[in-house]
């Protein structure tokens, strides 16, 4: 099945690569992780409204998540645009910073955003019939949330190799992106479904974990955090690389 062997190909393009893989990434992704850690090492006090708890955070450390929050944005379109570009155009990191791209970063952005709003518009027209239908029998309403990240995932994958060639600096329409995975419907769904499954897999540990605040719990979530990130890139730039430029993925 190529959603499979796309999702293979994916994870040995990190693991045949890991070093360059950690030159690309790490410095950026300690970065990206920043305030996490700091919550985990400064936790905010939790106040209750109406029942329910929220953190109380204080000017300062509102001020300190947006600016970590900011750096975590860019951040994380450095490391995307600098694993496509080594992978596609052989562009390897001389240090353990990537070479920046300014401009490719900023289209990548905004190719996220428009793919991410069409997507948000997309299952929200979907889920006012569904959600007509689920009223009439409503033992279709377990079904719902399961179409519509289907349907997420499905118009995700058919519009994300956009942003590889935004990564590359090529200009590509939402519409060529569209015809280019045209007829890849059986690919696109059981790629969806392998990282759905690949991601409860990973989660599942920390999930069962009896303390899932602990120390412990963090560290496996950083470290598997930075696989899943690195994977989920190199997942659009092989859609990218055997849909457009037509390589091989077995």
């Amino acid at each position: 099945m190529k959603g499979w062997q796309i999702f293979a190909h994916s994870v040995r393009l990190v693991f045949s690569n890991l070093e360059q893989a950690l030159r690309v990434s790490l410095v950026l992704y300690l970065v990206q992780v920043a305030n996490q850690v700091a919550f985990f090492l400064n936790p905010p006090e939790m106040v209750e409204v109406g029942g329910m708890s929220y953190p109380e955070m204080s000017a300062g450390g509102t001020f300190q998540s947006l600016i970590l929050g900011l750096l975590a944005v860019v951040a994380s379109l450095w490391i995307a645009v600098a694993w496509h570009r080594f992978v596609l155009a052989e562009e390897y990191p001389q240090g353990w910073l990537p070479r920046w791209h300014g401009s490719n970063m900023l289209s990548y952005l905004g190719r996220s955003i428009l793919v991410g709003l069409l997507i948000t518009l997309a299952v929200l027209v979907v889920s006012v019939p569904l959600g007509l239908i689920t009223m009439a029998a409503p033992g279709l309403a377990a079904l719902l949330p399961i179409l519509m990240v289907g349907l997420a995932a499905f118009l995700f994958f058919r519009l994300s190799v956009m942003l590889p060639a935004a990564a590359l600096g090529h200009k590509m329409k939402l519409g060529e992106a569209w015809e280019e995975t045209s007829g890849e419907t059986d690919t696109i769904l059981v790629l969806a479904a392998v990282v759905a499954g690949a991601s409860i897999l990973i989660q599942l540990p920390t999930m069962l974990n009896g303390d899932p605040g602990s120390f412990i719990s963090l560290i496996y979530g950083l470290v598997v955090n930075w696989f899943a990130t690195i994977i989920g890139i190199s997942l659009l730039t092989t859609l990218y690389g055997h849909f457009i430029e037509k390589r091989p993925i077995d």
